[in-house]
């Protein structure tokens, strides 16, 4: 099996190598191409306004002065001499859930493998602050038990996995999950505002939890009670009930 691992927290984070050694569990054909910088919220943005330049830091290791999605394209394009058969992205320092993922560099780096035709999993570790086990604990172990399973399903084309770990050591997850995206209530979130030292007004997104309710069945749910979250995420974003509703407006 060749893997291609990436992230949005940039070539050397510690998730990286994480996913690396997880990686390993299954292959020893492990290539990695990643951002050389952190990416975080970078969603699935393409560089299209200034070069990407593509760095190398060993065998099969290299990374992209871009985003996720330009990692993914260059790994793809550029770097592997034939295709990979699966796409590792993570492990995130923070969790992906909800509508969240719609800001992630993590799981659009999965989008863009997805888009290529290549079965590809996000990966993110929920982080506790403060808390006392060292906080990828929970990937660690159950990182290849969340994964093996997924390399076989039968999972449509232009399908991904979103998987996430809960905040706590490996011996207190209750086990593994699969689970519909939850949504965060967004009505809420705050911007703080500030001065810069030449008394200029600047914002500061993100500083703040963003609200969520544990509807039954969701992502949000698995990790609040222990579990690892598995969600197969579409690239079709297309509401269907309402396509039908609006057809019926357009009629001549």
């Amino acid at each position: 099996m060749r893997i291609l691992v990436t992230n949005d927290d940039g070539i050397f984070a510690p998730g990286l190598k994480v996913l690396e050694e997880i990686a390993a569990e299954f292959s020893d054909d492990i290539w990695v191409c990643a951002p050389h910088e952190e990416q975080s919220g970078a969603g699935h943005s393409l560089t299209l306004n200034a070069p990407v330049r593509l760095h190398r830091h060993g065998d099969r290791r290299f990374s992209v002065t871009g985003t996720p999605t330009d990692s993914v394209t260059l790994g793809l394009r550029k770097v592997m001499d034939s295709p990979p058969d699966v796409i590792l992205s993570g492990v995130n320092r923070g969790a992906n859930l909800g509508d969240d993922i719609t800001y992630s560099g993590t799981v659009s780096a999965a989008i863009e493998g997805a888009l290529a035709g290549i079965r590809s999993i996000a990966l993110s570790q929920v982080i506790r602050r403060g808390a006392e086990h060292e906080q990828f604990d929970a990937t660690r172990k159950w990182g290849a038990k969340a994964i093996a399973p997924l390399l076989d399903a039968p999972l449509p084309s232009r399908t991904l996995v979103n998987v996430n770990f809960p905040p706590l050591p490996a011996d207190e997850i209750a086990g593994i999950r699969a689970v519909r995206q939850g949504f965060h209530d967004y009505s809420r979130g705050s911007v703080v505002e500030g001065r810069d030292p030449r008394g200029l007004p600047y914002f500061w997104f993100g500083l703040h939890a963003i609200e969520h309710t544990l509807d039954h069945g969701t992502d949000l749910e698995a990790i609040d009670e222990g579990f690892v979250s598995v969600t197969p995420l579409q690239l079709d974003l297309t509401h269907h009930t309402s396509l039908e509703a609006l057809a019926g407006r357009y009629k001549a």
